[in-house]
């Protein structure tokens, strides 16, 4: 039916139909695909409905769909229709599917789709998201060749780029391009300049383009950058009266605004101040989120003040807002400064409950209380406690609790979490049998050392460039035992061909 109807020009009928059963049918898998274009042998009508299909998927997000839609089609040699090429590489943009992106856009015009402004400023957002300049630069080559004219947001992506780079020249150079072009900026043009200036804390260049809008007029958006950037050089002062200048314009400062003060207050524990400032935010009914929320405790546990703490987690939680990585972080730093370790390890079993992955910071502030203790036993029992309380104790736990006792050197109990971890069938990767190795020349026990680098050789470990910088910024004091640690290194074949030109290129270049 979707088929005749197409063929007799009833486009929204078709469309409306296929919409229909879109979701319902599984349309996007292989044998249905090929079910559906085998029914009609005119490449045209197939062409129109996979297309239709492909833009249904794309607007409902179902991205894995619109896929594998679009590669029938390039299988079958349909040529799809713009504005489903412009859907799809919508959706992978938004989703971050960056390397999908210009895979179809490559395949786009392979199958003879020619862009058009929309595709080329898909496919600009996608450079400024992932900070590609160099792309960014030859798409705007290739549009020129086609002769597509870049419009105002075209130009906004690139100047937004090239701000959030620190190129600011640059910036300038396409603001003036714009300009000369007849493409008048607008507030958003104004605002990328000024963040690039505040980002940098050149808070007078950011100022002076702030009061050369012309033609455009200020919102929350450029008010809140500026007040955040006086607040990063800690100019308090000035980002108030802005604040007041604000809101005599008739725009009230929003959650984000409030936050950027906020933060600085508790950076210099005016805490009471910080206060008085959730109260203001309570009267003008402006909702705290995660960021309030995060810096208050935070600024609590820097000061000792755990009490008050758990009253702003409470709070957070009645107001319904969820815990993230960084409130169950900041809680858990407190109570191990205060050597509260029993109340910063039940954190950390709600943090993985809450399915938050610790990171290791936060094992190593865990692994540091319990030895300022004395109580080491307490840390080689984590990993059965976990596994007690239904949860997963994968590699990077161990390599944590071994990496911070290495560090410490305290190698036996290294050694003990590294036999466990054995026991349990999980396998050590290059961090952990570098860690030890190296935790055990330095207490002098080469042999141990010369064996656990001859398991890493077994099991064709190689020594990354990662891993090679990490140890050389960690042990910057231990310049002779490093340096004996590198060349046992090398003589066991730990360093690969490409690793050893970049370590004798370091060498020459320091």
């Amino acid at each position: 039916m979707i088929h005749i109807l197409t063929k007799q020009g009833h486009f929204k009928a078709a469309q409306n139909m296929l919409e229909k059963i879109a979701l319902r049918d599984f349309l996007s898998s292989h044998s249905v695909l090929s079910a559906l274009v085998s029914t009609h042998d005119d490449s045209d009508v197939n062409a129109h409905v996979l297309s239709w299909l492909l833009i249904i998927y794309g607007n409902l997000k179902m991205t894995q769909d619109a896929i594998q839609v679009f590669e029938h089609m390039r299988a079958k040699c349909f040529r799809p229709h713009l504005h489903a090429c412009t859907v799809l590489l919508n959706s992978l943009v938004k989703e971050r599917l960056t390397d999908m992106a210009w895979k179809v856009y490559k395949s786009m015009i392979k199958a003879g789709v020619d862009p058009n402004i929309y595709v080329f400023n898909v496919l600009s957002h996608a450079c400024c998201k992932s900070g590609d300049v160099e792309k960014a630069e030859e798409l705007l080559g290739e549009m020129e060749l086609k002769g597509i004219f870049p419009d105002l947001f075209t130009y906004n992506t690139l100047i937004s780029l090239y701000c959030k780079k620190g190129m600011h020249y640059e910036a300038l150079c396409v603001q003036d391009r714009m300009e000369r072009g007849g493409v008048c900026p607008d507030i958003v043009t104004f605002n990328s300049l000024i963040y690039g200036y505040c980002k940098e804390g050149r808070m007078r260049e950011a100022l002076r383009f702030f009061k050369e809008i012309k033609g455009a007029i200020p919102n929350h958006v450029t008010y809140t950058t500026l007040i955040d950037g006086y607040c990063r050089v800690n100019e308090l002062d000035e980002a108030l009266r802005l604040r007041e200048e604000m809101e005599r314009k008739g725009l009230f400062p929003g959650v984000v605004t409030y936050n950027s003060i906020l933060r600085k207050l508790c950076e210099e524990s005016r805490l009471k101040d910080a206060n008085k400032l959730l109260n203001e935010m309570d009267e003008k009914k402006i909702d705290p989120d995660n960021i309030t929320c995060n810096t208050l405790i935070n600024a609590y546990c820097k000061i000792g003040d755990m009490r008050s703490g758990l009253k702003v987690r409470s709070k957070m939680l009645d107001a319904g807002l969820k815990p993230d990585q960084f409130t169950y972080k900041a809680l858990i730093h407190g109570f191990c400064k205060a050597r509260e370790m029993e109340s910063a390890k039940e954190l950390l079993f709600e943090m993985l409950d809450a399915g938050c992955c610790p990171s290791y910071c936060t094992y190593s502030w865990i692994v540091d209380g319990y030895c300022s203790q004395g109580n080491e036993e307490a840390v080689l029992k984590l990993p059965d406690e976990f596994v007690q309380r239904g949860l997963c104790v994968d590699s990077s736990v161990y390599r944590a609790l071994i990496r911070r006792f290495s560090r410490r050197e305290k190698v036996d109990y290294a050694q003990r979490i590294f036999g466990t971890m054995q026991r349990r069938g999980i396998s050590g990767d290059c961090v952990v049998y570098t860690s030890l190795a190296y935790a055990y020349l330095k207490a002098g026990k080469e042999a141990a050392a010369t064996d656990l680098l001859d398991g890493m050789y077994h099991r064709r470990l190689m020594i990354t460039i990662k891993i090679y910088r990490s140890f050389n910024a960690s042990y910057a004091g231990d310049n002779n035992i490093l340096a004996i640690f590198w060349d046992l290194v090398s003589v066991k074949g730990l360093f690969s061909k490409t690793m050893f030109k970049h370590i004798q290129q370091l060498k020459v270049n320091t």
